[in-house]
């Protein structure tokens, strides 16, 4: 009898699904009947991507390939290679861009370090006064530091381009450094203090190692455009200071000149695609590292 009666109870407590009760709708039913993808989204930025990208580099190999009358020819990069004048304007203008990015390490490091340990409520107003110029059109920012120097009597032509492509380029290498310093783990840091490391070594022990993803990216969004660049150092600069991309801004804006133009342009290309490549294996390289430091 009592065996009944708890099976009874039992019976009883089980709940008893209500067919006639609505069911939610799931978004992800509602996609497979329409016929809509996820990846369906991402369509209008290939779209945008293969007509302003991938047609312009097309456009750019057929042309460096080809001769006037569109016979394929290696010529234009025979062209390059025996002129070691313009081999030098290269080799200048990647010394420029390595001295750019160098100087903003130097002056970015400290400063997003600064900025990611400061204990300000305004820190955000902070960050945005070193970020506001980069909504200014970079012409304009360019003829305001020629102003500038102008009112120093700057005479140097080399040293007022570099001056202005530091202006120009810092931002891109405060950002990464000052996105990865602030997303830093605390406990990692507290933790070496804990074992008895001097701010020194926690820096260059543990901050440093951290921080490589943004170094390596800021260093290569300061470094890739500042080799290319030819609009600073023809307002900045004299006849003196021309560099690859000036060269190449030569070349197509000469009539028949966009076969050689092309050719410099792959080059430079080709070399950026390297300093990339290198610098992604080193940040693989280093990704134990990055993620707990190495004391």
């Amino acid at each position: 009898m009592n065996n009944e009666v708890e099976v009874g109870v039992v019976a009883a407590e089980v709940p008893v699904p209500d067919n006639d009760a609505p069911k939610k709708p799931e978004k992800t039913k509602k996609l497979k009947i329409r016929g809509i993808k996820r990846t369906a989204f991402s369509m209008p930025y290939l779209a945008l991507s293969i007509i302003f990208v991938v047609v312009p580099l097309l456009i750019m190999l057929y042309y460096a390939f080809t001769d006037l009358d569109g016979g394929f020819t290696f010529g234009n990069f025979g062209h390059f290679f025996s002129r070691p004048n313009i081999i030098k304007v290269m080799g200048r203008s990647f010394l420029i861009a390595l001295i750019t990015t160098v100087v903003c390490f130097i002056l970015a490091y400290p400063l997003a370090l600064a900025l990611s340990s400061s204990t300000l409520n305004k820190k955000f107003v902070l960050v945005m006064l070193f970020i506001l110029p980069m909504w200014i059109n970079s012409l304009l920012r360019t003829y305001a530091v020629k102003i500038v120097l102008y009112m120093f009597d700057m005479t140097n032509a080399w040293v007022a381009v570099s001056i202005g492509m530091v202006y120009d380029f810092f931002p891109f290498m405060l950002l990464p450094l000052y996105s990865v310093l602030s997303g830093m783990d605390k406990n990692l840091i507290e933790a070496s203090y804990d074992l008895g490391a001097s701010p020194l070594k926690t820096l260059v022990k543990v901050k440093l190692p951290l921080s490589l993803p943004g170094i390596v990216s800021g260093v290569l969004m300061v470094f890739m455009p500042t080799v290319s660049t030819f609009a600073i150092s023809d307002i900045l600069g004299d006849s003196t200071t021309y560099m690859f991309g000036n060269i190449i801004d030569q070349w197509f804006a000469t009539s028949g000149g966009w076969n050689i133009g092309s050719a410099y342009s792959f080059i430079l290309l080709v070399l950026i695609a390297v300093t990339v490549f290198v610098a992604n294996k080193i940040t693989k390289g280093n990704a134990e590292v990055a993620v707990g430091g190495v004391l």
